[in-house]
């Protein structure tokens, strides 16, 4: 089992507040995601790559007590986090499964739909987890992904060349992984040749101000990543804080925006 030290921002609880924001930024995408690919009560939905599950949650209220949500991710912490926000809010149709993806592991479940957001573009096999995801579909399911198509258009109007600097500097850091940030632009054809239709896919790309919820998660996480991209060695003490003391400068610019990293929503069904 991958150890938690190989995600490429940790799971502490810096990281864990961290997702959380970032669902709730992208929370209104999410659910017109899911209502385009039918989810509703009484299916089973696999969240694959749940992290600490804040999309697993909703999914669970979505599909109701009859339904089921099996939340997979290799992470015992993230899944145990998971488990405990569950207890909280009495929810007991979510189904915790621990499992590297990247290893070929993956429950014995079959599901009505399949949700996955930001987890292809992390994994050094993504065709081989998609195969996974599919195979795992009862006949006329659905697979909903978002997944970032060109991450390079997250940058700053006006030009913040410290926010570019960050943005290349997680990208190179995905790639010596086996990552690809961009991976969204090969999934169509996989998805067709895996014996899938596409239904829809469009670009998701927002300008938002300093006071949007997308800002507040896009600042986390330079903050976070910033510091985490020191531990492996992709960026120097001096730069991280370069980085910080300019995106700083930029944030308090009038009427500031920045673009956000392009996703693809794509919905697929046999």
């Amino acid at each position: 089992m991958t150890s938690e030290r190989d995600y490429v921002l940790g799971t502490d609880d810096e990281e864990i507040a961290r997702l959380g924001l970032q669902h709730r930024a992208w929370k209104e995408r999410a659910l017109e995601a899911w209502r385009a690919a039918g989810i509703g009560r009484g299916q089973t939905v696999l969240d694959v790559g749940c992290g600490p599950g804040y999309a697993a949650l909703d999914l669970a209220e979505l599909v109701g007590p009859l339904g089921r949500v099996v939340a997979i991710d290799k992470s015992a912490r993230f899944l145990e986090a998971l488990g405990r926000m569950c207890q909280q809010r009495g929810l007991g149709n979510v189904t915790v499964h621990r499992a590297d993806l990247e290893a070929g592991e993956f429950p014995g479940v079959m599901a009505d739909r399949v949700w996955c957001r930001w987890v292809l573009s992390f994994v050094k096999n993504p065709r081989d987890v998609l195969a996974r995801m599919t195979a795992a579909l009862r006949p006329g399911g659905v697979l909903v992904l978002h997944e970032y198509f060109d991450y390079s258009t997250w940058r700053g109007a006006p030009r913040c060349p410290e926010v570019e600097e960050f943005v290349r500097a997680v990208m190179a850091s995905w790639r010596d992984q086996g990552g690809e940030p961009d991976i969204a632009m090969s999934l169509p054809r996989w998805i067709e040749e895996l014996g899938f239709a596409v239904r829809s896919i469009r670009p998701i790309i927002d300008i938002v101000p300093v006071d949007h919820l997308s800002w507040a998660w896009l600042r986390a996480f330079i903050e976070v990543g910033r510091r985490r991209l020191v531990e492996l060695g992709y960026l120097s003490e001096s730069r991280s804080g370069a980085i910080w003391r300019g995106f700083a400068e930029f944030e308090s610019t009038p009427n500031a925006r920045m673009a956000t990293p392009g996703v693809l929503e794509i919905v697929a069904a046999q």
